[in-house]
Formats: C-alpha cells, structure tokens, sequence
C-alpha cells in the first residue's frame, strides 16, 4: 500500500503547479461570465454560446497537442531530451497549423448560427465576441505545446506563473474595455473579446521569452524550427493526437450540444447552463491537471521501463481527484444559489443554475474519474478504444438521454444535465477497465 501513497504524493506534487496552470487558464472563462453577467442575460447567453462553440475547436487542437507531453517525458525517461526538442519542434508546427485552420473554420461557422435554433437577441449579439475569441485559438494552441514541454521535464513552475498573469491582466482589460474606464469606450460584450485576445498572445509571449532564456532548457531546445520537419513525426504525433482529440471532441461536444438543446428551451436556460458549466469546468480543473500529470509519469515510466508502477500512479491520481470532487459536489450541493448569484442579478437564472449545480455536485465524482482514465490510457498510448468509449457514452446515451429528459419531460434544463451524468458515469466505469486490463 506505501507504494500507492508514495505514488500518490508524487502525482500530486507534478500537478500542483499544472492544477494551477489550468485553473488559471479557466479563470478567464469565469472572470468573463461573471463580469458579463452585470451586463444582463443576454449578453451572457451570448458568450456562452460562443465559448462553447470556441471550447470545441480548442479540445480538439489540445487532443491534437496532447502527444508532445506524452512523447517529450517519454523521451526524458529514457534520458534523451534532443530526441524531446524534436517533438517540440513539430508540435510547435502542427500547433500553428492546426490553430491556422481552426480559425478559418470557425469563421466560416458563422454563416450557420441561424440554423442553429439559438434565440435571436442572443445571435444579434454574438458575433463581434465570438470573432475576437476565434482569433485568439492560435496563440492559445502554440501556448499549449511550449506549456506541455515545459511541465514534461519536470518545470511546470513557471507557466503556472505566467498564467496567473494572463488571468490578472484579462480582468484588468474586461475592467476596462467591458464598462469603458481610463478613458476607453464602453465595449461591452466586445471588450470582453479584445482583453482575451490581448491577455492570450502576452501569455504566449511570455513562456517563449522564458524558455528561450533558461538554462535547463538549452539541451532541448530546438537548433531550427521550421527545417528538418519529418513527416514520419507528423505521422506519430497524429496516431496519438487524433484519436485523442476525438475523444475530447466527443466529450466537450456533447456538453455544447447541451447548451444548443439550452437555447431551444430559452435564453435565461442557456445563461443557467453557462453559469453551471463555469462551475463545473472551474473544478474540472483540479482533476484535469493531475490526469495530465499521469499522463506524463505513466509515459516516463514507461520509458524507464517501470512498468510495475502503472497502477499504483494511476490508483493514486484516481483516489486523489475523487477526493478533491467530493470536496466540489457539496460545496455545489450547499452553496448553489450563492454561486449562482455571483454571475448575475436576474433571480430566474440563479434559481435555475442553482438546480444544475445540485446535479453538477453528482456527476463531479464521475467526471474525476473518467478523466483519470482517460490520462493513464493516453499515458500508454492506448487512445482509439477510449475515443470510441467516449463516443458511446457521450452520443448515444448522455445527450439522446438528455434530449429525451430535458424536452420531453417537466424535468427541463435539469433533464439536459441529467443526460450528461449518465455519461459521465458510464464513460469513467468504461475507461477503468480498459487500463485494469492493459495493465494486468
């Protein structure tokens, strides 16, 4: 059992810093709704709407991302960090491609949101934001890829760092550019949109400015950037990278089909899941971070050769995120109309998300788990069954489920939500197995 504990402890000291980092990275997203929110319900509807369209183009590029932290620590396990400057160099490349196509893509969406059911004052007011954020997915990507390179050799430290600025200087700008002070104009729902973009490419600034500078990096440090690419390298981050970024896609896509099912029933039910969902994915984070950091120690060991490790690091970051989720479901189940009201003054929509938050306490266990799953497996390279795990539990059963609950039944908004639980569960009880069984 000492073994599990000491596994445990170590885990835990790789994710502080990465727990921090992604709270950090989330904290945007919250510090916009709650500073949107004083604007009214629609305008935070509207964000909402294209944050969950913006959150599904960005899983995607993270899943296609993922393989540099995995490849990276699996090469510094078996002592070889110019083969890790390598995967940095295409990830680097295959981070601007994909945010340069991404952002093309998501512009072209835009010609469609009519068909989407949304209401109309919510669309009559989204596009200057959803425009602004779409630009900043590729600063964000390339910021993924030197932050997973630096946390895969054992530095997370300082990219928590530079995030916690972002963070601070996107409040500032929403301060500023949201209710027009210092002499700005009120941008409004706009303002919101110019902080995150400013705040993204800073941040992104900032972490190569440091990683060029530092000394533990020079080893690993790409010689060139854009010469000696390989297509077989490509090809490897790829077989990783898009089974990974179909399971995200699944995932964070069924909790946007969520938000569009939101939307048919009424802007102050899309506003209640925004407020929820910010919850919800603020707490997502703890787990989320002490997956990434299995992800790298189950791949390190592998590249050690420990292979008796795997289920005493996996065991221990499950144990460890259940108890954090725990921790979050009760605070949600006791403190939900407090929450709630800390986004907005409309008492409708803080009644109503203080409903979602009460299931959001249930299926926080789940989405801690399947989330750990989901680290050990990719740790392992093992990442097409969970993709095709993820698709079952996501699509066709969590948002059929949620359909039928939320507009069949009296149940409502809260239906939707009851939908995801089901999958949530299903998926972490699906993901368990698969690594009990790869690691007999």
């Amino acid at each position: 059992m000492s073994v599990y504990f000491r596994e445990a402890r170590a885990t835990l000291r790789l994710a502080l810093p990465i727990i921090v980092g992604q709270v950090s990275q989330m904290l945007m997203g919250v510090t916009d709704s709650v500073m949107i929110g004083r604007l009214g319900a629609v305008p935070l509807a509207a964000s909402a709407f294209a944050s969950g369209v913006f959150s599904v183009f960005f899983v995607v590029g993270l899943g296609l991302l993922l393989p540099v932290a995995v490849l990276v620590s699996r090469e510094h396990g078996a002592s070889d960090d110019q083969a890790g400057a390598r995967w940095l160099q295409h990830g680097v490349a295959l981070g601007v491609i994909a945010g340069l196509v991404e952002f093309a893509l998501m512009l072209g969406l835009m010609g469609w949101f009519h068909r989407l059911g949304q209401p109309p004052e919510v669309l009559a007011a989204v596009n200057p934001f959803y425009v602004l954020i779409t630009a900043s997915i590729l600063p964000t990507l390339v910021f993924q890829v030197f932050r997973q390179f630096a946390e895969a050799l054992g530095r997370p430290w300082v990219p928590m760092f530079i995030m916690l600025g972002g963070v601070a200087l996107n409040v500032v700008l929403n301060w500023v550019l949201i209710y027009g002070h210092w002499g700005a104009p009120a941008l409004g729902l706009a303002g919101a949109g110019w902080a995150t973009l400013a705040s993204r490419v800073i941040v992104v600034v900032a972490i190569i400015l440091w990683l060029r500078r530092a000394t533990g990096f020079r080893s690993a440090w790409p010689d060139t950037w854009w010469r000696g690419l390989q297509a077989r390298r490509f090809r490897e981050m790829l077989v990783i990278g898009v089974p990974a970024a179909v399971m995200l896609f699944f995932e964070v896509g069924a909790f946007m089909m969520a938000a569009l099912m939101m939307g048919w029933i009424g802007a102050e039910a899309l506003a209640a899941h925004q407020i929820a969902l910010s919850c919800a994915a603020f707490m997502f984070m703890f787990p989320l971070g002490i997956s990434m950091a299995v992800g790298m120690r189950v791949g390190k060991a592998v590249g050690e050769g420990r292979h008796e490790l795997l289920r005493p690091i996996a065991t221990g970051g499950l144990v460890t995120a259940i108890a954090i989720m725990s921790v979050s479901a009760i605070g949600f189940a006791v403190f939900g109309p407090w929450l709630a009201g800390g986004f907005v003054n409309d008492p409708g929509v803080v009644a109503l998300a203080a409903k979602l938050l009460v299931v959001a306490a249930i299926f926080q266990l789940f989405d801690g788990a399947q989330v750990i799953g989901s680290g050990a497996l990719r740790g392992l390279a093992d990442v097409r069954v969970p993709a095709t795990i993820s698709f079952i539990a996501y699509w066709l059963l969590a948002i059929p489920g949620g359909y039928l609950l939320g507009l069949h039944t009296s149940l409502g908004a809260v239906g939707i939500w009851v939908g995801l639980a089901v999958g949530l569960a299903i998926a972490a009880v699906l993901l368990a197995a698969r690594f009990l069984r790869l690691t007999k």
